[in-house]
């Protein structure tokens, strides 16, 4: 790999790492304290405007004429979409409780699959007009915030528990959301050195 492109990767990693943990700060903050899902769906979007633009200040060194608003705008788009879609879950639990599992399995998969690849679709719109075979960007976005997730679990499920402060929830939210981003940043970053190597 080019001296240019690690530096990319270098600086994709750094920025997108600290612009999604920033932003995760705002729904992280909101689910701890309150369960209103409208304000964590703005919260989400919150934070894809953070993360868009960090994406950006990468992105717009990288190739010329790049349309920072409308990256930013899908990525925010894509983010409040994802926090819609888990709120409808967990204000429906109950209901999806009574259904046959093979129901819950075919609906947890359908919006699984919506959440994983809505962030990579929004992008690639824009990803297009700068790299061949962008589509490989909606994977790639798939496989990291689906490895982000996992991260994220890996690290607050042992650490949360029922009756802790707000501030402990907060933190143990706010590590997992820097695991999640790091994690995400890293698979990303590899994605995109790859498709401007090409």
């Amino acid at each position: 790999m080019s001296t240019t492109l690690t530096t990319v990767r270098k600086s994709w990693f750094a920025w997108v790492t600290a612009g999604e943990f920033t932003g995760f700060l705002a729904p992280a903050l909101a689910g701890a304290l309150t369960s209103s899902a409208p304000l964590l769906v703005l919260a989400g979007i919150v934070e894809g405007v953070i993360l868009g633009a960090a994406q950006c200040l990468v992105l717009r060194r990288t190739f010329h004429s790049f349309d920072a608003p409308r990256w930013i705008g899908v990525t925010a788009l894509a983010a409040g979409f994802a926090w819609a879609v888990a709120m409808l879950a967990v204000d429906n639990a109950d209901r999806l409780n009574t259904l046959p599992l093979p129901a819950v399995v075919v609906l947890a998969a359908i919006s699984g699959s919506g959440v994983l690849l809505s962030l990579g679709t929004g992008q690639w719109l824009v990803l297009r007009h700068h790299v061949r075979n962008a589509s490989g960007w909606i994977w790639a976005n798939a496989l990291a915030w689906g490895a982000g997730l996992v991260a994220f679990a890996a690290v607050t499920t042992p650490l949360w528990q029922p009756g802790q402060p707000t501030v402990v929830i907060t933190l143990i939210g706010a590590l997992g959301g820097l695991v999640m981003a790091a994690t995400m940043a890293a698979v990303t970053g590899f994605a995109l050195t790859r498709l401007v190597e090409r």
